[in-house]
């Protein structure tokens, strides 16, 4: 997975798979990371699972996480304020 790191956070990329059984990492995807989500891709519902899941899954606050780009692609851009590159890997590879 590329971690970029910009200012106090990272940027990294997501696929997205919406409507998945449960909601979990499923895995790599190219040079990011899939995250399955119960939410449907209508009306932001999976952005705003993605971001609730990802503030879950590393222990930051929602508004620290962003989507900088894709909002209505299943391929986004996340930028996570807060978190260091390794904690970030760890977390999205190792569970939590």
């Amino acid at each position: 997975m590329k971690i970029e790191r910009i200012g106090d956070g990272v940027r990294f990329t997501v696929r997205v798979q919406p409507r998945a059984s449960r909601s979990e990492v499923a895995g790599s995807y190219g040079d990011g990371v899939k995250i399955r989500l119960t939410a449907p891709p209508v009306e932001g519902a999976a952005n705003a699972a993605l971001i609730e899941f990802l503030s879950r899954a590393l222990g930051v606050s929602k508004s620290d996480i962003r989507i900088a780009r894709g909002e209505r692609s299943r391929s986004k851009v996340v930028e996570v304020a807060g978190i260091a590159s390794d904690d970030l890997r760890q977390k999205l590879t190792h569970g939590f």
